[in-house]
């Protein structure tokens, strides 16, 4: 059997359907990254953003919320390194059904998603451990820079 291509995106039509993919919301993660400014891409408050966020982390916080979604391989346009593999990634969310109605209730804006987002990257198992390895990693650093300023031994 072949593997079914990704769906490209169809030139913009009217006629289009709240459930055709073309109609979703795109989600950038720099929509989300605090490292980020406004004038860089960043759509909500610094404080309730999360620090370098990536498409995998959005993906997984989307499906486990429920959410229809569809992953692009595509680049925010104010990135300044395209070809990083890190900033690479467009999450397209489902909102409404082909009525127009909501799909969930509690989440009828954009801004509502990306606070959901926001909310449960820090509590995912990879953000946890990740965090957690970080101080062995510190006391290794610590130790290697008493060498500093022996030259030659």
């Amino acid at each position: 059997m072949a593997q079914q291509q990704p769906q490209q995106a169809r030139p913009w039509n009217p006629d289009f359907k709240h459930s055709d993919r073309e109609r979703w919301i795109c989600i950038y993660p720099a929509y989300i990254n605090s490292r980020k400014t406004v004038t860089e891409g960043r759509r909500l408050p610094k404080d309730k953003c999360v620090e370098n966020p990536t498409y995998n982390e959005i993906k997984d916080v989307l499906l486990a919320s429920g959410f229809g979604i569809g992953i692009e391989n595509k680049v925010y346009p104010r990135e300044l390194d395209h070809r990083d593999p890190k900033v690479r990634g467009r999450i397209r969310v489902q909102l409404r059904d082909e009525n127009g109605g909501f799909l969930m209730p509690e989440y009828k804006t954009r801004r509502a998603v990306l606070e959901v987002i926001c909310d449960k990257i820090p509590k995912l198992k990879t953000r946890i451990q990740a965090a957690s390895s970080q101080p062995a990693q510190t006391q290794q650093q610590t130790s290697s820079k008493s060498k500093k300023g022996r030259k030659g031994k």
